[in-house]
């Protein structure tokens, strides 16, 4: 298989795999809900479906340098299949108590984040044989992001519509078992290519004494600090507006899954053809001042609206805004680090970006669902409206976040060095959740 089917096939593992978590976000809840659950519930049922991919993103990244990135990715899916078919096997035959259904969930997604590292680190290597500019290559990569949410969200809202949450978790289990499969037939054989400039890889020092050689590098650069402390607050948001206001509101106002499933889509559509119209333009745009306008525009509309309680058009119409504001975000923060993380640390500093930039949103879900039982749904959306806006200003303050804006490269062709942090290849790990913000 040529290097460019390669390539293709690697996002056609990550739009498949992601179409499951997808799917998976939007059946969940009511799988609570048509059990009797709370607003409460559906919150602690997300606090279960999103800590373990905090787990598995600061523990896994060393892990997944150890087994190897393919076989990572399909381990990862063919875990969350075996897990999600579980939840119906058990219902429909012995019974599955409440506590059963949250220890499946945190199960199924504990392999997430590591199988996700190991094909974002395949990218770089992929798109180096197939001659295809990195930032490209990431816009690519975040694009498939995106039309997994625009193929998930609709259908598994038509799926738990029709055939009820169980039985779209059903069909979801063999999403993921066919995302194991493409992996293990396509990608097999696939590494890491050699990057010209890039410091040589070093021995392991141990389990660890690598997990704390990544720590340092993120916690020592102050670029990062900024961001993680952003995307962590912002995810938080997002999580609680993603799987518990949201469905709430879809049960109570819109009309239930297929509503979710529609807004998600829309959502989701209009973000994927953003990552694809700004990876086009990405080189000519400067990134802090871009960065800023599609953040507050990602969040904003498509909070304020439900916050006024307005019905389906109105919503729709706000998912098509922030959709499209939010396909830029990824792209920016993946040049940003491909700039800045050193090719031999990428998986172990991937994982930990990703657990730091995401350790909010197993609280985000809980807490969602908390508000809305204390103050109710609507209200809450208004303060996550305020408090969403307000944080996301804060790239305008200048100092360390200038350093967002594109290194100048040396006489070697690689990045400035900038901090003390080295330059070399990788992949977007500080992934906001706004692809997800409709799931």
């Amino acid at each position: 298989m040529n290097a460019h089917w390669r390539l293709r096939s690697l996002l056609a593992v990550q739009v498949v795999s992601r179409t499951g978590n997808v799917a998976t976000t939007i059946a969940v809840p009511f799988v609570v809900l048509s059990r009797g659950g709370s607003a409460t519930d559906v919150g602690v049922a997300a606090f279960a479906a999103t800590l373990p991919i905090v787990l598995g993103g600061a523990f896994g990244g060393v892990l997944v340098e150890r087994v190897g990135f393919v076989r990572s990715s399909v381990v990862s899916d063919v875990v969350s299949a075996v897990t999600l078919l579980a939840v119906p096997v058990l219902a429909w035959t012995v019974g599955l108590p409440a506590w059963g259904l949250l220890v499946l969930v945190f199960l199924g997604g504990l392999f997430d984040t590591p199988g996700e590292s190991g094909r974002r680190v395949l990218l770089p290597g992929l798109a180096t044989a197939a001659g295809i500019p990195l930032e490209r290559a990431v816009g690519h990569f975040e694009a498939s992001v995106r039309f997994s949410v625009l193929l998930g969200a609709p259908a598994a809202g038509l799926l738990v519509g029709a055939l009820g949450p169980l039985s779209a978790l059903t069909v979801t289990a063999g999403v993921f078992g066919a995302a194991a499969l493409l992996a293990a037939v396509t990608l097999r054989g696939a590494g890491v290519a050699p990057v010209a400039g890039a410091e040589p890889a070093e021995p392991s020092a141990g389990y660890w004494r690598d997990l704390g050689a990544g720590l340092r590098f993120c916690v020592r650069d102050p670029l990062f600090r900024l961001l993680i402390a952003l995307v962590l607050v912002t995810n938080l948001l997002d999580a609680a507006r993603s799987t518990a206001l949201l469905p709430l509101y879809a049960d109570r106002v819109l009309g239930g899954a297929q509503a979710l499933g529609i807004v998600s889509g829309t959502f989701g559509g209009a973000a994927f053809v953003g990552s694809l119209a700004f990876g086009y333009v990405a080189h000519r745009v400067p990134r802090r001042i871009t960065f800023v306008v599609c953040f507050v525009l990602a969040g904003g509309p498509s909070l304020v609206v439900p916050a006024l309680g307005l019905g389906l058009p109105w919503v729709l119409g706000a998912c098509v805004l922030s959709g499209f504001a939010a396909g830029a975000l990824n792209p920016i923060l993946g040049a940003v680090e491909l700039e800045r993380i050193p090719s031999h640390m990428r998986a172990r500093v991937f994982g930990l970006l990703s657990a730091g930039s995401w350790a909010g949103i197993p609280l985000g879900g809980l807490a969602g669902g908390v508000a809305a039982d204390a103050i109710g749904v609507t209200a809450t959306f208004g303060v996550v409206a305020v408090v969403y806006t307000v944080v996301t200003l804060s790239p305008l303050l200048g100092g360390s976040w200038r350093s967002m804006e594109r290194q100048a490269p040396t006489e070697s062709g690689r990045p400035d060095e900038r901090d003390g942090q080295g330059g070399g290849e990788g992949a977007l790990v500080l992934r906001t959740r706004s692809e997800q913000r409709e799931a």
